[in-house]
């Protein structure tokens, strides 16, 4: 299904649902008290960003940490892999939801209901930002802890009156802190309206820095090879471009013809950089475009070469990346990979890297247009955010990471 039709199904098929459902809820109130419990089983529900499996990690291992809580995650399949880059969850406590038609929704939503039950999940932290789908899996599941950010005044962003912690969401600090004052609201000794009446430090939100083995290492250098069979890993550095965004949001992505100035200018200054094209496999046709625009045969089309879980030692043997604001973005925070990360339509103070990252944003006055309050969907046809970022200004930033990487030495 695409973007837009789940957003419709959201709006009028969640928002009634979960009116109806809320009533529910009310009357049985009436009849017995609401029920407590100390967390034990906690389930988390993203489902629609892969990048946001990184960002919620921090408040994953709070909650594993401080509650002594098995967690448990629910994700559409096809994001399921992001959640294996770190493995804070058990392969066997993940749930998938496959969102390609109504059908295998309604299906796989259904199979939900049992698989909570039966996993006695008795908490659900809901990350998402006023989704009605996944208000009625967290009501739906079971859980006696209902946790999620709720809209309070905020017009247009009904999803019921669900949540046993309401918290809310603060759109001036970072998503992963927001993520963190969900299992704070836990963590309270007294209810508070709103949750969570907490200070967040940085630290946080810091991610772990994964080590890969020296086989993996070898073997990625060797992947190289076989695609760019002149590759010396003693006399080249890698330099990844990722060229595209998810369709969640396509205004995120950088005109094509300026990766192509941009990788143009990285070989001509540096003989010793290859520029592997990075992406999925179905973007693999649009990268060789790409590449043969370049016209360098030390521009590789890398698109569809690694499954996701190989990305982290990719980025351990490279020397930068440069990337939109997606996935590929937060992926290399669990590696020390620097990472130019270009912004517009959303804002890195709320989704900037947790890594070694360097956010580069124009901050046009109509920037951000996307944000909770919209469902992340803007009118803009025409994205002069990431227009104003011109090649000089990204090549310059290249050209100094990869200059004071040969002074260094590495």
């Amino acid at each position: 299904m695409n973007v837009d039709f789940m957003r419709t199904v959201d709006r009028w098929v969640g928002v009634p649902l979960t009116f109806f459902l809320t009533v529910t809820i009310r009357v049985l109130r009436l009849f017995r008290s609401p029920g407590k419990n100390t967390p034990r089983a906690v389930l988390f529900i993203e489902l629609s960003e892969m990048g946001s499996t990184i960002l919620a990690d921090p408040a994953m291992k709070k909650t594993a940490r401080e509650l002594e809580a098995e967690i448990f995650f629910v994700i559409f399949k096809k994001n399921r892999p992001s959640l294996d880059l770190l493995g804070t969850v058990r392969s066997a406590n993940i749930y998938t939801i496959r969102e390609s038609n109504l059908l295998t929704l309604a299906w796989d939503t259904g199979r939900f209901l049992l698989w909570t039950r039966r996993k006695k999940i008795d908490t659900v932290i809901d990350l998402e930002l006023f989704s009605r789908f996944t208000a009625l899996l967290t009501a739906l599941s079971g859980a006696v802890n209902r946790v999620g950010f709720h809209s309070f005044y905020n017009e247009g962003l009904y999803r019921g009156d669900l949540l046993t912690h309401k918290v809310a969401y603060n759109p001036h600090i970072h998503i992963a802190k927001n993520f963190i004052a969900l299992v704070n609201s836990l963590l309270t000794e007294e209810p508070e309206l709103p949750y969570s009446k907490k200070p967040i430090p940085d630290s946080e939100v810091e991610l772990p820095v994964i080590a890969c083995h020296e086989t993996e290492i070898a073997n990625m250098h060797e992947m190289v090879r076989r695609h760019y069979p002149e590759y010396d890993r003693a006399a080249h550095r890698l330099v990844l471009i990722n060229p595209n965004a998810s369709e969640l949001l396509i205004q995120r992505r950088w005109m094509p013809e300026r990766y192509v100035e941009l990788m143009r200018r990285i070989l001509e200054e540096f003989d010793d950089v290859v520029v592997l094209i990075t992406g999925a496999g179905s973007e693999r046709e649009e990268a060789d475009v790409m590449r043969m625009m370049v016209g360098s045969n030390r521009c590789v089309n890398f698109a569809g070469a690694l499954q996701l879980g190989q990305l982290p030692v990719l980025y351990t043997i490279s020397k930068l990346m440069v990337t939109n604001d997606s996935g590929p973005g937060h992926f290399s925070a669990i590696t020390n990979l620097p990472t130019l990360v270009l912004f517009g339509p959303e804002t890195p103070a709320l989704y900037g890297s947790l890594g070694n990252s360097m956010p580069i944003y124009a901050g046009l006055a109509c920037s951000p247009c996307v944000s909770a309050a919209n469902h992340r969907k803007t009118p803009c046809r025409d994205n002069k955010c990431l227009q104003a970022i011109k090649v000089d200004q990204v090549y310059e930033l290249v050209r100094k990471k990869l200059t004071d990487d040969n002074t260094s030495g590495k």
